[in-house]
């Protein structure tokens, strides 16, 4: 009688592979987190570009403190954004690192193009409208008054045209008014622009940057860019300008800025 042949058995690979190989995953991963942390990649200096603001100096002394806490190889968002979540300019912040000490940190900010004069105190105002509250005023900036607030038809166009201005053109507005011809922007220095409505407005401050770097223009009580193609001038007695309009009387302020 014949027994039946035994099939060999396979020996198992057992536990001690697997275990070493979850000690080593353990090891690194530990190490890893001892290195994110440590001093060899501390954030040491920081780089902070996008600000322009009145609350420059207080946002970047904010970032800078928030990010001296941190590693290159651990950068917070979070945490920094938390630290400029009372400046209301802040919309974004984007952080990066560059191992071993180093730290930029890009802010994106909201433009304030007046302040308005609401009941209470002046409020710096972004180009749609956002009331900026928390925001230093900026007494550069035109002062919209406007006793019914941010809804008032007549605030709404003079920032929408404040909005489009070019730089230099806006911060030498002095002050906006409506009368028979409708929305005017009177430049410190210079000469009303009768803007009449807020539509093409950058077109028309466009047209005035161009008539106002001609000689010609020199001495204009009034330019008329309300057909931004067909400037007007009031004022001065030259050839090239067709004088047709005549300064109302009667304007009512709607907007200002501080004095220098």
């Amino acid at each position: 009688m014949h027994r039946p042949l035994k099939r060999p058995r396979v020996p198992s690979p057992g536990w001690r592979p697997l275990a070493a190989a979850t000690a080593v995953v353990a090891v690194a991963v530990l190490g890893w987190m001892w290195a994110r942390d440590s001093s060899l990649a501390r954030v040491e200096r920081v780089y902070i570009t996008g600000l322009s603001s009145p609350d420059e100096a207080r946002i970047r002394r904010a970032l800078h403190d928030a990010a001296r806490d941190m590693t290159t190889l651990h950068v917070r968002t979070d945490a920094l954004e938390a630290a400029v979540a009372a400046y209301p300019t802040v919309t974004a912040v984007d952080a990066d690192p560059d191992f071993p000490h180093e730290l930029t940190i890009s802010v994106r900010e909201r433009r304030a193009v007046a302040n308005l004069d609401v009941p209470g105190r002046p409020v710096p105002v972004a180009p749609d409208g956002t009331l900026l509250t928390g925001m230093r005023e900026d007494p550069t900036l035109p002062v919209v008054r406007a006793p019914r607030g941010v809804e008032d038809r007549r605030a709404r166009r003079a920032i929408e045209v404040l909005a489009a201005a070019p730089q230099l053109l806006h911060r030498r507005s002095q002050r906006a008014y409506e009368d028979d011809r409708g929305l005017v922007v009177e430049l410190r220095h210079g000469p009303e622009l009768v803007f009449g409505d807020a539509t093409r407005a950058r077109a028309k401050w466009a047209a005035a940057t161009r008539v106002l770097a001609e000689p010609s223009a020199k001495g204009a009580v009034y330019l008329d860019i309300r057909v931004p193609e067909r400037v007007a001038a009031g004022g001065v007695e030259t050839p090239s300008m067709n004088l047709e309009l005549s300064l109302s009387a009667d304007a009512r302020p709607l907007a200002q800025v501080q004095p220098d």
